[in-house]
């Protein structure tokens, strides 16, 4: 049995290797429990370094403490630095807090983790205008990992901040995640990928569903990950259902027709609920409602109980109650829609909520509830006159077009990078697998490259398909 008390980075590494692999797997409630035990003994580990650095005072020195030992001398050693595992630590949290709507605390955790990172890149001597050309070959690898910690966080501000509409502040993450691409071009290579599926997540919220295609389909080119490919054809595919016409949703049925054949070869079921909700909505199209509605039941299934993602399982129940009113059984449309709208609006999810309330008001007209039907009117245009001020904020900004701009961003040329690479000697590989070595006193990365994936739902369009 480990003893915690003197080698408490063991126990962090242990309890991170399963929520990985449980997250992987798309076992969310079992990884939860993990998380909550790391996040308990994070909090722990930081009481007891206040506690050290008051009773120490002038004589305490924060170097002497930045190790989470991983096993008793001789073997000693450390995992990872005490900040890099804090912000891990974070990470998790908000990986795992995101799916189900707690933005809140979501918020604190991207903060934490971000002032956590910011602090170890200033002691690695990376400031405002540092760039990957300046990077001593010694100081790589731990900013590498540094970068994409912070790219992680990025990317999961970007999204929280495009569920809750506040595309200003998305815009603002996007723009930071491009300057540190820019300047650490072959470091974040691996995060062009995200960044464009970002990109394109950010032109759909706000309507520019052509540009918003453009985007993840030029994000597919950038990954080799199967996972990372068909998620962002199923972005794309969702892009163009929105344009509406009948040429884009023949492009999205053959973005949906190859990854449904595979969609049971993926580890977990990430991938499979998206396919079937995308799948789902172009059998509407096709007026094959009752197939339509069997294939988003089985789906809405997997999402609740499996995923527990709350803002597909928003957007499933709104699907399924505007079929189950297209199919004339109004009692259980009123249901559905009523319970998809208490989920949109624990989401800050604007458009889901006027989509929703869209559908109610034709509902209430139909049954003759008059006095339902205008109240339901009246809240959805207050919603819809919301949203608009919100898209024309982010439209008047001075970051919009480029962000929209069908063209990949451009980083700085790398035949420098690669000249002062060549003259130093190979570089480590950045990424953030657990290293398989314990005590090594330069860690290596193992050789396969993977990131922590986020758990994103599709984005819903902003109208009706």
């Amino acid at each position: 049995m480990m003893d915690r008390e003197h080698c408490p980075g063991l126990f962090f590494y242990t309890e991170m290797l399963q929520a990985f692999y449980l997250l992987r797997i798309c076992d969310y409630k079992t990884a939860s429990l993990h998380v909550e035990k790391l996040d308990t003994a994070m909090k722990n580990e930081m009481h007891k370094l206040r506690q050290l650095k008051e009773m120490s005072s002038d004589g305490w020195d924060s170097n002497d403490d930045d190790k989470l030992v991983l096993a008793p001398p001789p073997m000693d050693g450390e995992w990872l630095p005490r900040n890099a595992v804090f912000a891990l630590v974070d990470l998790m949290v908000l990986m795992v807090g995101r799916p189900k709507g707690i933005f809140k605390e979501c918020g604190k955790r991207i903060q934490s983790g971000l002032r956590l990172i910011h602090e170890e890149l200033g002691k690695l001597g990376i400031q405002d205008r540092v760039a990957e050309v300046d990077l001593q070959h010694s100081t790589i690898w731990m900013a590498g990992l540094y970068l994409m910690l912070l790219v992680q966080f990025l990317e999961n501000k970007v999204s929280i901040e495009l569920t809750r509409c506040e595309f200003v502040e998305a815009q603002e993450g996007l723009v930071e995640m491009k300057r540190w691409f820019v300047r650490f071009p072959t470091i974040l290579q691996g995060c062009e990928s995200t960044i464009e599926m970002l990109r394109g997540q950010y032109a759909h919220s706000v309507g520019c569903f052509q540009e918003a295609a453009f985007h993840f389909i030029e994000a597919t080119k950038l990954t080799e990950s199967k996972s990372m490919q068909s998620m962002c054809q199923v972005y794309a595919a969702v892009s163009y259902l929105c344009l509406g016409d009948a040429e884009s949703s023949s492009e999205a049925l053959d973005l949906i027709g190859p990854v449904y054949r595979v969609m049971d070869s993926f580890v977990g079921v990430r991938e499979k609920t998206c396919i079937i909700f995308v799948y789902g909505l172009l059998l509407m199209r096709q007026h094959n409602l009752q197939e339509a509605r069997t294939r988003l039941a089985s789906g809405l299934k997997i999402a609740y109980q499996q995923l527990g993602n709350i803002q597909l399982v928003s957007q499933y129940l709104t699907i399924l109650g505007t079929l189950a009113l297209q199919l004339h059984d109004t009692g259980q449309a009123r249901e559905i829609l009523k319970s998809s709208l208490t989920l949109a609006k624990t989401l800050y999810d604007i458009p889901t909520q006027i989509w929703v309330l869209s559908i109610l008001t034709g509902l209430y007209r139909e049954l003759g509830e008059r006095g339902n039907e205008i109240e339901n009117s009246e809240y959805e245009q207050k919603k819809e006159d919301d949203l608009q001020r919100r898209l024309a904020e982010a439209h008047s900004s001075s970051h919009h077009l480029a962000l929209i701009e069908k063209a990949r961003f451009k980083a700085q040329p790398l035949h420098e990078v690669a000249m002062k690479r060549a003259i130093a000697g190979p570089s480590a590989k950045v990424d953030l697998d657990i290293p398989e070595s314990v005590g090594l006193p330069a860690p290596q990365p193992a050789a396969s490259a993977s990131r922590l994936r986020d758990m994103d739902s599709v984005r819903r369009g902003k109208r009706k398909i």
